[in-house]
């Protein structure tokens, strides 16, 4: 169990990593035991059909609990903030916070809401993703010409 981890065992409120390829990471807070099953709160896709991302984005996503294993079996606590931002206590805030989104439609952005930035969310309280380390200026640039071609697809809801 684990991969590098810098516990053994994870605890209840630590942000897990579960390294997809060389380049990209899917990230969750370790949830603690049901039945002596671990599990993991992380944002995910909810079906098939919204797994192929428009320009990056899923409109049919939600934070689901998942065994650990069912997530990935290689993984690695990365509580990468810690010595910057306190995390905040997990059984009265973000315990309670995971519980309340979980089924909740959220929408997936490469950039701007992936499954970093909501286990950054709850531990923190701030969204944060290390893997993306474009400048600032370039990513509005992008969305400046992405955005006017999903306006009218928004507006006639065929997105």
């Amino acid at each position: 169990m684990g991969l590098g981890s810098s516990h053994p065992k994870p605890f209840p409120g630590d942000i897990l990593e579960f390294p997809l390829n060389k380049y990209f990471s899917h990230f969750g807070i370790y949830y603690g035991e049901r039945d002596g099953v671990p599990y993991v709160a992380h944002l995910t896709c909810r079906d098939s059909e919204t797994k192929l991302l428009l320009f990056g984005r899923a409109l049919r996503s939600e934070v689901k609990l998942d065994p650990v294993e069912l997530v990935g079996r290689r993984y690695k606590v990365r509580n990468l903030l810690d010595e910057v931002h306190p995390p905040r206590d997990f059984y009265s805030l973000v315990k309670p916070a995971i519980d309340d989104m979980i089924g909740r439609d959220v929408t997936f952005d490469i950039l701007f809401h992936n499954s970093e930035h909501q286990a950054t969310l709850f531990r923190y309280g701030l969204k944060k993703s290390t893997q993306i380390c474009c400048d600032w200026l370039q990513i509005e640039k992008v969305y400046a010409q992405i955005l006017p071609t999903w306006k009218k697809p928004f507006e006639k809801k065929k997105l």
